[in-house]
């Protein structure tokens, strides 16, 4: 697999401890694109001297514009499949080979299995997605896309779903998924996402906006 058919995007908050090494080992697998949305330390300047497209936001935007911004960058490049990882170093970026292999395989999305969850309602969302599509983690931030696929989905904004409405539009239309189970490692520094409560209550607006969302979804689909 040529390794610039692949785009590797970071979305990255203040991570310039981890993003080098990151950067530095993914890019063996494919073009690496760092999403640099609004951070106050030298986030940017490291992911470039590491070998990555970087693009900046002025102030943060949160997660989803932070995917949007890459995916609409990725539009420039020749590439057959899209990976998101996250920066903080939970994710080890070796993983990416397995993915890879997966998408070339066939599988329109591959998405990671965390061994643990942080938050009681990402067990729920798990719950729901797994009842209705035997998906284990919708929440993991490690997945690789089918480009082709990703693109019918129009992105990652239409609403902030934390980067899973793509993937629930592929999942629920019947295409080809795998999943991918592996071990986090410790975080470095701070969640991005902010207080637990918040944070779980923006996790639960997103399952509900979907639940809403997916009725008039299965409609069209039926159209």
């Amino acid at each position: 697999m040529d390794r610039f058919r692949v785009a590797i995007l970071i979305p990255a908050f203040n991570e310039e401890k981890t993003i080098f090494k990151i950067v530095s080992i993914a890019k063996k697998f494919g073009q690496v694109l760092v999403v640099d949305d609004g951070s106050k330390d030298k986030t940017a300047d490291v992911a470039k001297k590491s070998g990555a497209i970087v693009k900046k936001h002025k102030t943060n935007l949160g997660y989803d514009l932070a995917l949007n911004t890459g995916f609409k960058k990725s539009n420039e490049l020749n590439i057959d499949y899209i990976i998101t990882i996250d920066a903080d170093g939970q994710h080890n970026p070796k993983l990416l080979k397995k993915f890879i292999n997966k998408l070339v395989k066939g599988a329109m999305i591959v998405i990671g299995v965390r061994h643990k969850k942080d938050r009681i309602a990402e067990y729920i969302f798990s719950l729901y997605t797994n009842l209705t599509y035997g998906l284990k983690d919708p929440l993991c931030g490690l997945k690789a896309y089918n480009y082709k696929s990703l693109k019918q989905t129009g992105g990652f904004n239409s609403y902030e779903s934390i980067g899973t409405e793509p993937m629930l539009k592929i999942v629920s239309s019947g295409k080809a998924f795998e999943q991918i189970y592996f071990k986090v490692r410790k975080r470095n520094g701070k969640t991005r996402f902010g207080s637990s409560i918040m944070t779980n209550f923006r996790i639960l607006r997103s399952l509900f906006i979907w639940m809403f969302k997916k009725k008039s979804y299965d409609m069209s689909k039926n159209h």
